[in-house]
């Protein structure tokens, strides 16, 4: 199979997930790209922000269309993030591919039992600035060093930390996810990390499409079911890296 099919076929898939999910399919992108695409744990995480970046902005598009994106609170707790994302994205190209991949693989644990677990954050109903800060800084690190989108963590931080509705948390995080990779990109730009465009493209276009796929599959098929189908495969992922990083 040549890599530009597994290209499609990857890109694809994590489209769909971010598509009939919201939050958690951007996770899969890294492990495709190394793992299907031969890409160093570097150019990875730079490849999954440039994808990020693209298929967040179509689909946030989508949710602002429908109203479902609080604005000023996306704002607010993206701007809490930018200077981690950018000066995570900054260390993260110099780091040993060791320490990228086992890094990669914890976060990648506690993310599939979430969507496993398939857990509705409570409202706190009591918005903390501290807090908030604390959330959209912490979530900008985690962005700009592995290059995930990070909405399995913004969304149920914008939930219990700044009392955003379920209804617009999804929408909402995609902004956040798309300022803090983007700050990440900007950081990344004097390094020595290249990318192979003729595969990156075609992942991106086919996220994109599979995206929309995904709308269509939520409303058919049980949220719950396409939620646990993905967390076991995340879960899968995370074990196979963390083994492939320590042998």
């Amino acid at each position: 199979m040549t890599a530009l099919i597994l290209a499609l076929i990857a890109g694809a898939t994590v489209g769909l997930a971010m598509g009939s999910l919201g939050a958690g399919g951007s996770i899969l992108t890294v492990p495709a790209l190394i793992y299907l695409l031969g890409f160093s744990p570097a150019e990875a995480t730079t490849a999954s922000l440039v994808i990020v970046v693209v298929t967040s902005l179509t689909a946030l598009l989508a949710h602002a269309r429908a109203g479902a994106v609080r604005w000023r609170a996306g704002l607010l707790f993206a701007a809490a993030g930018l200077l981690p994302a950018a000066a995570a994205g900054a260390v993260s190209a110099r780091v040993p591919a060791l320490v990228l991949t086992l890094a990669f693989a914890v976060l990648a644990v506690p993310a599939a039992l979430r969507m496993l677990r398939r857990r509705t954050p409570l409202v706190n109903g009591m918005v903390s600035a501290r807090r908030a800060a604390a959330a959209g800084a912490g979530l900008g690190a985690v962005t700009g060093f592995l290059g995930v989108g990070g909405g399995f963590l913004a969304v149920p931080a914008l939930v219990t930390v700044l009392a955003v509705p379920m209804s617009a948390a999804v929408g909402t995080s995609l902004l956040v996810i798309i300022a803090n990779a983007l700050a990440a990109l900007v950081a990344r730009a004097a390094t020595a990390v290249t990318l192979d465009w003729p595969l990156v493209m075609p992942f991106i276009a086919a996220a994109v499409l599979g995206a929309w796929d995904g709308r269509r599959l939520s409303a058919k098929v049980s949220p719950a079911i396409l939620q646990r189908a993905f967390g076991c495969l995340l879960m899968t992922v995370a074990v196979a890296m963390a083994i492939g990083a320590l042998r």
